[in-house]
């Protein structure tokens, strides 16, 4: 019954071509006509995905090619998304794993190969990007035979088929040598190495649901692999939740993949991936089974979050103007509703009822959903991310990350410095053609605020991944930010006068004729204390003209931080207030006096 069928996931280190492969396989499957204009990266739909061309989301297409339906599981590249590509793999039976033909396997190769070698699937390895400067197929297929060993594969495992592409011409080929124009030879290997799904239609059907989405016309949808049986449209099946209670639901719309688009069926049978409306409190890992015989999957296991930040309702004097959602009770709505589709996510209520503690895999996944709701038309306030420590056999022990960084040889020394202070050990160190390869092992606090710092020293030359890596005992304080802040005095516009005489105490984050308000950031001081400044205060005008008075204002380009970027930068004490329209920084405590008597209640 399965025979026509194969399901795999492809997952890869982020940028080394994932999406673009997938743009290729339906090109030529034949699931665009030949004058349809193609947009670059299709599967990418998501507004964030356009912009900053990585993967989010994990989704499914299917492909008709030499008799076969593939399912194909395109899933994100970056660690902070890993909760997203956990859940697929349990709906495959074999993946694609993507490697960089220069880079070789990066931090999140290693932790996507782990979860699938864990599962028992026998992945076949796609080297990508043949055609780039500098690539080393060769080499690269020994590095990846090497991280199989290392992450203990067996021996079926070991004996992985491997094939070499170009995505970006839409070729591949199993030997270099060989002539190619096409991607047939990776179609051959996966309908040849990639075994149908093991599943019986006879049996009573159970499905798993691995991803929910929701829909205005159809509610709450389940997508899932049907291990056994089979399903139709109207049909009554148990759900069966994780506390093993059972609720009954009917089938109210059943839908498969037919290349991009979902298709409405009227019945699907074992080995397939659906997805199904009707059930309205169906959640992840939760099972859907026969009536008669109502029998749960085993439950599907998600690595838990390392950081968290509090969300906050905006309290600033400029709170409401920008924004529509502004209340707790809006915020907390949003948050909840999260919850059903982001697996990784963790939200928790605090005392203070305006102040929500979330917890999710890295700083990306969560300045994701910040971003999502700003958009959505949310005004809220963020403090500085925390790691979350537990304790392990009566120990306090915090989240350690595999740091890799590829660094021109001048900024080595430099990198090394700046991270010895934040507890990192290096693991490894290779040269590669023009740069070197750092490893390090490094507490995941440690990276707070690194990322910027480490732009600057290396000129925007360096490339740094980071994957989490385990728990490991605390390794001490490590110093915050050196800099202080400049901090406004009053509300009102700035002025380029009074900005032009701040420039000598350090960087500004504003322009001109930007509004302000008392205790906003206005910029970083050059020294370590912070400094209450004016910046709105105008020229005083005379009768009396002097030569050099009337000079023109030169003001120095001011730096307009990013989310991420504002994450990074702010201290325990300060919060970044986000809106649709803008991302300001400021001090917890708006008033000066008010912090200076915290300050000497502290000491």
């Amino acid at each position: 019954m399965t025979n026509h069928l194969r399901n795999i996931a492809i997952i890869a280190h982020v940028d080394h071509g994932k999406t673009t492969l997938v743009d290729a396989m339906l090109k030529q499957s034949g699931v665009f006509r030949e004058n349809q204009v193609i947009t670059e990266r299709v599967m990418d739909s998501n507004d964030l995905e356009k912009e900053r061309g990585i993967t989010i989301l994990s989704k499914i297409l299917s492909i008709h090619h030499g008799g076969v339906k593939i399912n194909i599981v395109d899933t994100p590249g970056h660690a902070d998304f890993g909760g997203e590509v956990e859940r697929v793999l349990k709906m495959v039976d074999s993946v694609l794993l993507l490697v960089d033909a220069f880079d070789g396997p990066m931090p999140q190769t290693r932790f996507v190969l782990k979860k699938s070698l864990d599962l028992g699937i026998r992945p076949i390895v796609v080297i990508n990007k043949i055609d780039r400067p500098g690539a080393r197929p060769e080499k690269v297929v020994d590095m990846v035979f090497d991280l199989f060993c290392e992450l203990n594969a067996d021996e079926k495992q070991l004996d992985f088929p491997f094939i070499f592409t170009s995505a970006k011409q839409g070729i591949a080929k199993r030997e270099l040598e060989d002539d190619s124009d096409n991607l047939e030879p990776l179609f051959d290997m996966i309908r040849e190495r990639v075994a149908p799904p093991s599943a019986d239609a006879e049996a009573p059907f159970q499905m798993l649901v691995t991803s929910i989405d929701y829909n205005d016309y159809l509610g709450r949808i389940a997508t899932g692999k049907i291990f056994n049986g089979k399903v139709c449209t109207g049909e009554t099946v148990a759900l069966i939740k994780k506390g093993g209670e059972i609720s009954k639901g009917r089938i109210t719309k059943l839908l498969g993949y037919e290349g991009l688009k979902q298709v409405e069926l009227t019945e699907a049978s074992a080995g397939d991936i659906v997805t199904i409306a009707g059930f309205e409190n169906v959640g992840i890992s939760e099972t859907l089974a026969c009536v008669e015989h109502p029998k749960s999957l085993p439950y599907l296991a998600i690595d838990e979050p390392t950081l968290s930040m509090n969300f906050i309702v905006n309290s600033s004097p400029f709170a409401g103007r920008e924004g529509k959602y502004v209340t707790s009770r809006n915020i907390r709505d949003r948050l909840f509703k999260e919850l059903r589709t982001n697996v990784s996510l963790r939200v928790e209520e605090t005392a203070n009822t305006d102040t929500f503690r979330v917890s999710g895999r890295g700083e990306l996944h969560l300045s994701i959903l910040i971003e999502n709701m700003r958009r959505e038309g949310f005004e809220l306030a963020v403090s500085k991310p925390e790691v979350i420590c537990r304790e392990i056999d009566g120990e306090k022990c915090e989240p350690m990350e595999y740091l890799v960084i590829d660094v021109p040889e001048e900024f080595q020394g430099t990198v090394i410095e700046k991270l010895g202070p934040r507890k990192a050990e290096m693991a490894a160190m290779n040269a590669l053609e023009g740069f070197n390869r750092l490893e390090f092992v490094i507490p995941a606090r440690g990276l707070i605020g690194f990322r910027n710092e480490f732009l600057t020293d290396t000129r925007g030359t360096g490339v740094m991944n980071h994957t989490f890596q385990g728990y490991s005992p605390w390794k001490g304080p490590i110093p915050g930010r050196k800099n202080g802040v400049l901090i406004a005095i009053e509300t009102a516009e700035t002025v380029a006068y009074s900005l032009f005489n701040l420039q000598d105490r350090g960087s500004l984050f504003v322009a001109p004729g930007v509004k302000v308000y008392e205790g906003m950031i206005l910029g970083q001081h050059a020294k370590e204390n912070d400094l209450v400044v004016n910046a709105c205060r105008g020229k005083k005008l005379t009768n009396v003209r002097a030569s050099g008075t009337d000079e023109s204002i030169r003001l120095t380009p001011h730096r307009d931080l990013t989310l991420e970027q504002a994450l990074e930068f702010i201290d325990n004490d300060e919060l970044v207030e986000v809106t649709p329209q803008s991302i300001r920084l400021r001090k917890r405590l708006l008033d000066e006096n008010d912090r200076k008597k915290a300050q000497k209640k502290a000491h």
